[in-house]
């Protein structure tokens, strides 16, 4: 599984991809202070950066992959 959650903390790992939405969506709105580690992350399908974009989670590691650093980190960041 590409998202592992564990109570308010979700690890995103390999290629997400959209069929993770769903489930994504429902963990962040159950979540109290959700917080995401995009450390392992290698690949983000746009329908779940718009949910996080969203929901704006607490970032507790940025994504060690280039692009993904480049580009989507700061959106979520900010």
């Amino acid at each position: 599984m590409p998202i592992r959650y564990e109570g308010g903390f979700a690890r995103f790992e390999g290629s997400c991809a959209v069929d993770e939405a769903l489930p994504l969506a429902e963990w962040l709105e159950a979540a109290e202070a959700p917080r995401v580690d995009l450390a392992a992350c290698t690949a983000l399908h746009t329908a779940l950066l718009q949910l996080l974009l969203a929901a704006r989670p607490a970032l507790a590691a940025p994504p060690e992959d280039a692009f993904l650093r480049r580009w989507v980190a700061p959106l979520l960041a900010g």
